[in-house]
């Protein structure tokens, strides 16, 4: 299972690095548009918050889906009845993933991404405005 969510969490990280690049691609082919700094901008900032916004929630299900694998209890109200399940060599990861579902939530995760994926957007741009000038 950790396999398939390692998967999956690539895949959305390849579509969040890659995602800035062909939407500078395809603005260049289309044309259509006077001002491509701008439009680059609003299209990147709508495209990349959707892509960080599955990925942080991504990133928080996938713990929930861990966890109750292991055999987690989260309707328990002690430590005790909440590990009961958890076999002694998942005990150390999952009290790992408790941690980290626990901690600060995932729209809080996906606003702090957003605030520095913003400076890959304007990268993205400028080392695409230096190649076509080439």
């Amino acid at each position: 299972m950790e396999i398939l969510i390692t998967i999956v969490s690539i895949i959305i990280f390849i579509f969040l690095v890659s995602a800035p690049i062909f939407l500078l691609i395809g603005l260049k082919k289309w044309n259509l548009f006077k001002f491509n700094l701008l439009n680059y901008f609003v299209f990147g900032v709508i495209i990349s918050a959707f892509l960080i916004f599955i990925f942080s929630w991504w990133a928080n299900f996938s713990d929930q889906i861990l966890l109750s694998q292991y055999g987690y209890n989260f309707d328990a109200m002690n430590e005790a009845e909440r590990f009961k399940e958890v076999a002694s060599e998942n005990m150390e990861r999952t009290k790992q993933l408790e941690i980290d579902y626990f901690g600060i939530g995932w729209p809080l995760k996906a606003i702090m991404a957003f605030a520095f994926y913003i400076p890959y957007l304007l990268i993205v741009y400028l080392i695409g405005v230096f190649i076509r000038k080439d």
